[in-house]
């Protein structure tokens, strides 16, 4: 089936963490006319869109992710201004803005919210999910938060319990309200009409929930919902819609982001992303990956969806840990294993995201007491399971392999105080090794990580087998990730050794010409060759 070609396939996209990202005012908390200042450095990076977390009005209980009101600015970003110039500042760099748009739930400070506990009667009561005690008082059901305990909360006032399938800060919108939903699209609308590049949708496999049924991924009604909201939105657009689906399967991924379905144009599944914890338990149970399975997990989601449907591909965001520290080497070959990550996923087919601070190679901050860490999640799984008589030294281990706060930490741009991202006290304490890893520095060396991916944004744009050729694994030794791309004659290798070790590898294809590598190799011959420590390459076949 040919496809309907659009930009955002073409395109790579960068994740700012406004937050983190840089600070213009020096009150520690970076500001969105940061984000303007360094638009010339994500130009020359080669990025076509941003994907902003929230900057939206919020009292912060999620950094952001509760928002009070969707049509104002966070006031530690700046105003309503600063967002019109960023916008148009960065159109005119042919750099979109995706807004991050946060509709499963809203802040408890919202003024919906304050209105619902008005009382039963009042007309925003029904914007959210609010069900009667059982008999002994006990909450509706079981259903449990994702940032632990209950996921129902007590209103004294009605005697009702309202849903929280996150903070109870962040009450669940009940998106069988026709008048919510309504709101909701109008809000949409007000973005688009500010020349916006589309929206990256926080959980939006939730929007469909039967909580009393105790169901909360895709509900009989996510995917009307979405029809109805591409066509009451960005559907009139070109725009760039990605969901956030935890529960994705590539036959549901179909569903979401199918040509003729008129939902979205790509969802984000995780299915790469829990394969580092032990079978059926939490994030934090830690488990080592194995490589094969990664490499079944990638082949899975490129032949199954193919052309029916459209991947992201990522390794971090900011919910995430840094990828070099997760399942590459931060120490002896951090560069390296950097630039073997980078080739590995740009090299694939779906549109690939960079988080903050992934282009110059940043890693874990570990922290040896839980009052370094600032993350919600973070701190209630530290004193949950402290509580459950978890050993403490074990729960650290988990918060500092999985934990929110690394990816948050400030992007260091110097090597100056605070990495020259705020003259003020950071909101978060940077790594201390900003005076090694730091955006100046790596821009002065040629052969930095940087430039790799400034390298291989401009193979996908210059090359169409990058974007539309098929996908081919190959049969290697375990730790060896190594596939074919292949389109109208071209036929390109992928290569990467995701170990310490050095291991073997061995084809008879003829090179053609090498297209991208992170060692200074010689690659006349394919035949029986060991590959050093995080080696990678790719080349075209002849």
């Amino acid at each position: 089936m040919e496809q309907t070609k659009k930009w955002w396939q073409e395109v790579v996209i960068y994740q700012v963490y406004p937050r983190s990202f840089y600070d213009t005012d020096g009150d520690g908390i970076g500001d969105i006319n940061g984000i303007t200042e360094k638009l010339d450095y994500l130009k020359e990076l080669g990025i076509g869109a941003i994907w902003l977390s929230p900057v939206y009005q919020s009292p912060n209980d999620d950094n952001g992710y509760d928002i009070s009101d969707y049509e104002a600015i966070m006031e530690e970003f700046g105003t309503m201004e600063d967002m019109d110039r960023l916008i148009a500042e960065a159109n005119q760099r042919d750099i979109k803005i995706v807004m991050d748009l946060v509709v499963n739930h809203t802040s408890d400070e919202h003024r919906w919210f304050i209105e619902a506990k008005k009382g039963k009667d009042n007309p925003y009561r029904d914007y959210y999910v609010w069900a009667d005690p059982n008999e002994d008082g006990s909450a509706p059901n079981d259903l449990r938060s994702n940032f632990s305990g209950s996921a129902w909360q007590f209103d004294e006032a009605s005697g009702q319990y309202y849903l929280h399938l996150f903070s109870k800060k962040q009450p669940d919108l009940n998106w069988e309200n026709e008048k919510m939903r309504q709101e909701v699209y109008d809000m949409m609308n007000f973005w688009i009409d500010k020349g916006i590049g589309g929206f990256r949708m926080d959980v939006i496999d939730l929007i469909g929930k039967l909580p009393m049924e105790g169901l909360t991924v895709d509900g009989p009604n996510l995917h009307p919902y979405l029809q109805e909201m591409n066509q009451a939105t960005f559907g009139k657009h070109d725009l760039l819609t990605v969901g956030e689906t935890w529960s994705a399967t590539p036959e549901t991924a179909k569903l979401y982001s199918g040509a003729d379905r008129n939902e979205l144009s790509m969802v984000f599944q995780f299915e790469h992303i829990l394969l580092d914890q032990q079978d059926g338990k939490e994030k934090w149970d830690l488990a080592p990956l194995q490589i094969k399975d990664l490499k079944r997990v990638f082949e899975k989601w490129q032949v199954e969806l193919k052309d029916e449907g459209w991947n992201s591909l990522f390794w971090e965001n900011h919910d995430l840990p840094r990828v070099i520290s997760r399942w590459g080497n931060d120490s002896e070959y951090r560069e390296r294993s950097a630039k073997l990550f980078a080739i590995l996923l740009h090299m694939l087919k779906g549109t690939p995201y960079i988080y903050q601070g992934e282009e110059i190679g940043m890693i874990n901050t570990p922290i040896s007491d839980i009052s370094e860490a600032d993350d919600i999640e973070s701190v209630n799984l530290y004193h949950e399971r402290l509580a459950a008589g978890y050993d403490k030294e074990d729960i650290l281990t988990s918060i500092n392999t999985k934990g929110r706060d690394n990816a948050r930490r400030p992007v260091a741009w110097t090597s100056e105080n605070n990495g020259g991202f705020t003259t003020g006290t950071p909101w978060l304490a940077l790594n201390p090794n900003y005076t090694e890893i730091n955006v100046e520095d790596t821009l002065k060396d040629k052969n930095s990580i940087f430039y790799t991916y400034q390298k291989l944004i401009k193979l996908r744009k210059d090359n169409p087998i990058v974007v539309w050729g098929d996908f081919e694994l190959l049969d290697t030794a375990d730790d060896v990730f190594s596939y074919y791309r292949e389109y109208e004659g071209k036929k390109w290798l992928v290569v990467a050794n995701m170990s310490n070790e050095e291991n073997s590898f061995s084809t008879n294809d003829t090179i053609k010409e090498v297209i991208i590598q992170n060692m200074d190799q010689d690659y006349t011959s394919l035949q029986d060759l060991t590959l050093a420590p995080w080696e990678a390459f790719v080349v075209e076949i002849a």
